[in-house]
């Protein structure tokens, strides 16, 4: 599988585009067709059951075959050059599988944070031509939870823990804010202590990453940095919404699914009435979900002004509709739904601990309402 050979085109900031081109439906077919030979619900169920449920051989394919690593890279740095559209329909991919993989922490927050510190030469645009080439992956060391408006310094130097670093178990840099500015340190290096812990979501481990003088290499100032995880944590949000429209894109076309092949009283159970409106009104919260996505990450990548206000209303819509998706697929899979063996878990325990990721619904509702100027009374 190759990346489409076609230029990725642009959209005016003026005008924002919430249609999938051409170039986006390609690279989501690939995508699919990997995650669906690499990632279907048996393997990831049984990657689960293992302390580092990774495929390096799916990330493989994923960033360097298709080129997914390096879509928000620009040439010049050996990335495709495309923008946060693209990530986002990968994202959209990953959400539908639930497939443990990086992409989200590493290929956009890391990336993004390095992007935003505009180096062409040095080890920040060295760091990205890995990142880029899939070649390494790297993940922005703050808690899972913290929002783009709380980015900040997680230590005053390269000593202390920050505890509830998504995937740090899974990439070979971690990328520091402390004091001093941002460090890049090496997670196997002598000083780095990463300790997984027990996480609701088993696709996305989570750690305690702890620092003992390590040796790390200071890749930009306090001041630039914290615009770069700002930046970072911003495309994070944004991107995440794709996500979780994934996650419930999946639920509903699977719910619809079960419930026309299910009978009882020799009929289909979705059939009946009341299964109907609950089926047709999550539909019409994912179709607002997908609006709200498309639209954010249409505003991060053409650089609209308006893209943390974007932002802060597709992570407080879509955050809820992903979990009530998963909610009803659970329950109106009836049995099966509760069990081990069915993927509903998976998708569900994703959606929760996607809630609460890079800022709550709560938080982006009150983002929201400061950035339109409508304070809460």
């Amino acid at each position: 599988m190759t990346a489409p050979t076609q230029p990725f085109a642009t959209h005016s900031p003026a005008t924002p585009d919430l249609l999938y081109s051409q170039d986006e439906e390609d690279l989501r077919s690939a995508v699919r067709a990997l995650l669906a030979d690499r990632a279907d619900a048996p393997t990831v169920i049984a990657a689960t059951e293992s302390d580092t449920p990774y495929d390096p051989r799916l990330w493989s394919s994923l960033a360097t075959d298709i080129g997914a690593a390096g879509l928000l890279v620009p040439e010049k740095l050996g990335g495709q050059g495309a923008s946060h559209r693209e990530a986002a329909v990968v994202l959209e991919e990953l959400g539908r599988s639930v497939a443990p993989a990086p992409y989200l922490t590493s290929s956009v927050v890391a990336t993004e944070t390095l992007l935003a510190l505009g180096a062409e030469d040095g080890p920040a645009a060295a760091l990205l031509r890995e990142l880029a080439s899939g070649a390494r992956t790297a993940v922005l060391a703050v808690p899972f939870a913290t929002p783009p408006a709380g980015a900040g310094p997680v230590l005053a130097a390269l000593y202390g823990t920050v505890r509830g670093v998504a995937d740090a178990a899974a990439v070979d840099v971690l990328l520091v804010p402390t004091d001093e500015g941002l460090y890049a340190v090496g997670s196997a290096d002598p000083g780095v202590t990463v300790e997984a812990l027990v996480p609701l979501d088993l696709t996305r481990p989570l750690a305690a990453v702890t620092l003992a003088g390590a040796a790390g290499t200071l890749l930009a100032g306090p001041d630039a940095s914290a615009g770069a995880v700002r930046r970072g944590l911003l495309a994070g949000a944004g991107l995440l919404a794709s996500e979780q429209l994934g996650i419930a894109e999946w639920c509903l076309t699977e719910t619809v699914r079960h419930t026309r092949e299910r009978h009882q009283f020799n009929r289909p159970v979705g059939s009946f009435q009341a299964l109907k409106h609950r089926m047709a009104h999550l539909w019409l919260e994912v179709v607002s979900a997908r609006a709200a996505a498309r639209n954010a990450a249409d505003a991060l990548a053409t650089g609209s002004p308006d893209a943390p206000l974007a932002v802060a209303v597709a992570q407080a819509y879509c955050s809820g509709v992903a979990v009530r998706a998963a909610e009803e697929c659970v329950q109106l899979h009836g049995g099966i739904g509760m069990t081990w063996e069915h993927p509903a878990h998976l998708y569900l325990k994703r959606a929760k601990a996607d809630s609460l990721a890079y800022g709550s619904a709560g938080s982006h509702r009150e983002e929201v309402a400061e950035l339109a100027e409508l304070p809460a009374p």
